[in-house]
């Protein structure tokens, strides 16, 4: 490693100080005497100034002959600029280029949206698809923090599956030697395994849906958090689920405020994310569809359009819970005091981005998951080992699942999806 190698995350620390950085040029304008080098490095962006008659002659040549994504390494002083957009300039003292790039695709100008996945092992290099990653990473970061500082254990289900939470329709096949088996949708049925043997705990990891959806919501392949509670009845989960979503948001609030200004998001919006959320019942979400223009029957589930309309009541994340049995899940727990309703909900997020978290209890009576498995047509040979967790020793237990995509979307502000995750699998597009 060179001498006095240093980051721009970490300027802030090396003012008066000569250092050297290794990154690439992001983009160059000159006036007269002088080159200003836009610098990135991954770790941020900073504006290096070179001056014709501070530096000797090759070092003037070597600046101006940089062309857009070249990688060089720049040593020189770290100043404070209020004026600069990073706080801080590195006046140059000299450039040693590593590479010089030839037509680098992604120019300043526009590109339609399709020219930029085909690119986006470099589109990624943009200011923007870097603040939306670097929130992506925060957003993990306090994840896992709610989860490990309240006791649960981290557990990582199959991928391969025999068999799935909620049919097989959209999920991909593909052979296990002699048996088939398919890629998962969710991994709650393994994590209330997990729940019975650890108490709390939670997975944090991809799933597939093979989905012929072209909505700017959906993506093939994303990732999902999926805690699963012993003991724990619907009503607390509600509490910890808009504790887990609040934590997200204010922690991202904390530490990403300059990749937030980048993506010029409305932080006032995200700073009224608060505990507690308001709530509404599937038949209270109902009447005020139907009371304000939409034409929607009881017993039908809620489309895009429906959410964002209830969504729009509120400034913050609003619950939908006790949905008709008929239209959710086989596992979850039929309300005791009105069976033709389960105990659960759905967090849905403000600004029309939609479901963020769906969650319930979960049956724990052997004899009705018995009958679940029937009316759905599950095999009960396939989920014998899932009966088993109520046959030997069941608990109330509830459980939840979050959406990372549809989280990174909502807290940066973004139109579609696809934005959210490095390399985007879509209906169309397995490249690159």
């Amino acid at each position: 490693m060179r001498a006095n190698m240093t980051t721009i995350r970490e300027v802030h620390t090396k003012v008066g100080q000569s250092v050297t950085i290794g990154g690439w040029l992001y983009n160059k304008r000159s006036s007269g005497k002088i080159h200003f080098l836009q610098l990135r490095d991954g770790s941020g962006f900073i504006q290096a100034v070179v001056v014709k008659n501070e530096v000797p002659e090759a070092v003037w040549e070597a600046a101006g002959s940089l062309t857009q994504e070249s990688s060089l390494y720049v040593t020189g002083s770290i100043r404070q600029d209020t004026r600069s957009a990073g706080g801080y300039e590195m006046s140059v003292e000299s450039v040693e280029v590593i590479q010089l790039a030839v037509d680098y695709p992604i120019t300043p100008k526009e590109h339609g949206v399709d020219y930029l996945l085909d690119h986006r092992h470099l589109w990624l290099r943009s200011p923007r698809q870097r603040a939306i990653l670097v929130i992506r990473a925060q957003i993990i970061r306090a994840i896992r923090q709610f989860f490990d500082e309240r006791g649960f254990t981290l557990v990582d289900p199959p991928i391969l599956t025999p068999s799935s939470c909620e049919g097989t329709t959209n999920l991909f096949h593909t052979k296990y030697f002699d048996e088939d088996a398919y890629l998962t949708q969710s991994g709650q049925l393994y994590m209330e395994a997990a729940a019975m043997a650890l108490g709390r705990v939670y997975s944090f990891g991809p799933t597939f849906r093979a989905e012929k959806s072209k909505t700017r919501r959906h993506l093939i392949e994303f990732w999902m958090i999926e805690p699963e509670m012993a003991f724990v009845d619907h009503e607390e989960s509600l509490r910890i689920q808009e504790q887990f979503v609040e934590h997200i948001v204010k922690s991202v609030l904390a530490h990403c405020r300059a990749e937030l200004e980048t993506l010029g998001r409305d932080v006032s919006r995200l700073e009224k994310v608060e505990s507690p959320f308001p709530r509404l019942s599937y038949d209270e979400a109902v009447k005020y569809l139907q009371d304000n223009g939409h034409e929607f029957a009881w017993g039908e589930d809620f489309g895009a359009p429906h959410e964002t309309a209830i969504a729009e009541k509120y400034d913050k994340p609003v619950f939908i819970t006790q949905y008709p049995a008929e239209i959710k899940a086989f596992y979850m727990k039929p309300n005791p005091e009105r069976p033709e309703v389960v105990l659960c909900a759905d967090l849905i997020a403000p600004e029309g981005y939609g479901e963020m978290i769906g969650g319930s209890q979960r049956i724990d009576d052997p004899e009705l998951l018995e009958q679940r498995f029937a009316s759905h047509h599950l095999s009960k040979e396939a989920y014998q080992w899932y009966l088993d967790l109520r046959r030997y020793g069941t608990v109330p237990h509830s459980g939840f699942g979050l959406g990372l995509e549809r989280t990174v979307a909502w807290i940066c502000g973004l139109e579609h999806v696809r934005e959210t995750i490095p390399f985007p699998r879509l209906l169309n597009r397995l490249y690159p």
